[in-house]
């Protein structure tokens, strides 16, 4: 590929990478420590400044000179970005998540990929750089296309196309008197993770989705996993799991909200408190029977390692933590996963975040755990149940717990269980607040 083409990254305007938010800082710092690992020195550019007034010449730039326009964001609700490349006649390559699989129905001028799939990304680039001929195709049919569907005039006429019958055959409403309602009165949630819950038995699977589904109009739906954002979705796609209301990554050190995937910035912002990651990986960088899991598990709220407890108690780790006065999160997953978070940073303490904004009663939320990554989230007064493929060792403690379900059947066998034991969609906000 780097014989055959060049890379313009617009990734924003700046003055100083350090002047930015540390979540900023760290997609620069990726994006510069790949060019020198590649070798890609003259064949990347990166500007710090761009003008508005200077994005359409940019797009004709790379048109000239026979490129692509890649956007491969994890989710893309409309995608101007590719109508604007298509308008200046450049193909695009485009996640094929959302608004982009519409537009490249209306335009037929490039490829869909898997933004989660890098040999997708790869593979529709060097299809259109290499093969002339489908790239000035590509490029003919996307002007064609953005002119009959995206232009004003298109646009006006569509609506209109659309409007004026249904004006021409509709009467005058009559205005009814607007009836004041608590909204939400009755609504409620079901939090699950993945691992363990949701993936490991498809069947049982999609019967509890299409039970959610008849109740989507009452019911919430959250996925509060330790996994990170794209290793979440790619997951979820594989086993046909919907979009929830809210996902829950990074072990609670991260929330998103549907159906853009909104990063919550308060919650950012409330666990960066003393967090010193810098510090913690330095003290425990060395510790024997510790090892960094790969790049891929770690992110800007986690430190995740592999433990060997033979060698290592996580009671000294603590210790030694504490001793240094770094406020931290010790958690432990499947007795060798060791994630070290932010102080106020868990699963349930991003739920009970969650749920103060919504000002739902954690009596109306349904958790459903099978490690100890989940405890917290099914302590306190939440409705709970452990599936019976838990991890035994770390959630054995829950047993003496009265309001805790302990599951018969395994998955989302499991959670469908525990729901019929609750009757959780029967529940009303008055028995919500009494006794169980």
């Amino acid at each position: 590929m780097q014989q055959h083409a060049n890379v313009l990254i617009i990734a924003g305007n700046r003055d100083d990478i350090d002047d930015l938010e540390r979540g900023a800082q760290e997609v620069f710092h990726e994006l510069l420590v790949a060019i020198d690992r590649y070798d890609l020195y003259g064949k990347v550019t990166i500007p710090k400044h761009h003008r508005r007034d200077e994005v359409p010449l940019i797009y004709r730039i790379a048109a000239a000179t026979r490129g692509v326009f890649v956007n491969p964001a994890l989710t893309e609700p409309f995608g101007l970005t590719l109508i604007e490349a298509a308008a200046s006649g450049l193909p695009i390559v485009a996640t094929e998540d959302g608004g982009p699989r519409d537009i490249m129905a209306n335009c037929l001028n490039g490829e869909l990929i898997d933004p989660l799939e890098v040999s997708s990304i790869s593979s529709a680039i060097e299809k259109l750089i290499l093969d002339e001929v489908y790239w000035q195709q590509c490029q003919q049919n996307g002007l064609k296309g953005v002119t009959q569907h995206y232009s004003w005039h298109a646009h006006a006429k569509r609506y209109l196309e659309i409007i004026e019958p249904i004006a021409a055959r509709t009467e005058k409403l009559l205005r009814l008197p607007v009836e004041r309602r608590e909204s939400g009165r009755d609504e409620r949630a079901l939090v699950t993770d993945l691992d363990l819950n949701l993936v490991g038995d498809d069947e049982s699977l999609q019967t509890l989705v299409n039970l959610l589904r008849e109740h989507r109009k009452s019911t919430k739906f959250v996925i509060a996993t330790g996994r990170r954002l794209d290793q979440a979705l790619k997951l979820m796609k594989k086993h046909r799991i919907p979009e929830p209301d809210i996902l829950i990554t990074s072990s609670g050190s991260e929330i998103y909200y549907a159906p853009k995937l909104t990063p919550d910035t308060a919650w950012t912002k409330h666990i960066d408190h003393l967090w010193l990651p810098h510090r913690v990986s330095k003290l425990l960088d060395e510790i024997p029977g510790l090892e960094r899991q790969p790049k891929s598990e770690q992110s800007q709220f986690k430190l995740s390692y592999y433990i060997d407890r033979d060698q290592v108690d996580i009671e000294d780790i603590k210790s030694l933590l504490h001793r240094e006065e770094l406020s931290v999160h010790v958690q432990l997953a499947f007795g060798q996963y060791l994630d070290i978070l932010p102080l106020r940073a868990s699963k349930g303490m991003a739920l009970r975040f969650v749920a103060n904004r919504w000002q739902m009663p954690l009596e109306r939320i349904c958790v459903a755990g099978g490690s100890g990554a989940d405890e917290d989230m099914m302590r306190g007064n939440t409705l709970a149940v452990v599936v019976a493929n838990r991890h035994h060792e770390e959630l054995s403690q829950l047993e003496d717990f009265s309001h805790i379900y302990f599951a018969h059947k395994p998955f989302a066998a499991g959670i469908m269980e525990a729901i019929e034991y609750y009757d959780f969609f029967e529940i009303t906000s008055e028995q919500a607040t009494g006794s169980r």
